[in-house]
Parts: C-alpha cells; sequence; structure tokens
C-alpha cells in the first residue's frame, strides 16, 4: 500500500524527490503517512479534498484484500 501510495503522490507532485512516505502498522489498522514539499501539499489534497479522498479510497479498497484498515494522512 506504500508503494501505491508513493506513485500517486509523485505523479501528481512538481518536486517528485521530495516525496517521503512512511507506513506504521498496528495489529488492526495501517497508517501510511505521505510528507510532500510546502507548495506541493495543495496538489495532493486537490480542490474541496477530493484528490486526497481519492487516495484514501483507493488504499481502503487494497487494504480489504490483507484484510487490515488503512488510512492516508498528509503529515506537514
Amino acid at each position: 500500500m506504500k508503494d501505491i501510495v508513493q506513485y500517486i503522490a509523485k505523479a501528481l507532485v512538481d518536486d517528485p524527490d521530495a516525496v517521503e512516505v512512511r507506513e506504521v502498522a498496528g495489529e488492526k489498522a495501517t497508517v501510511i503517512e505521505l510528507k510532500v514539499a510546502e507548495g506541493d501539499r495543495g496538489k495532493v489534497i486537490g480542490k474541496e479534498g477530493r484528490i486526497i479522498k481519492s487516495i484514501r479510497t483507493i488504499v481502503n479498497s487494497a487494504s480489504v484484500k490483507f484484510d487490515k484498515r488503512a488510512t492516508v494522512e498528509i503529515v506537514e
């Protein structure tokens, strides 16, 4: 799931080298922390949060395969 988020984020931003993705695994849930450059944060969030909602939906759908819950958080 980390790879999916990293692939999508790098395709969206102007500075793909600044994209950092960290996966924090728990027993039932996994938190994927996404860090991008300051100027690219708006591109990842999108108008009214549509892009980040879409990324979260994709990750949530993929996490069902592993019988876990996953959420994506944008970290400053």
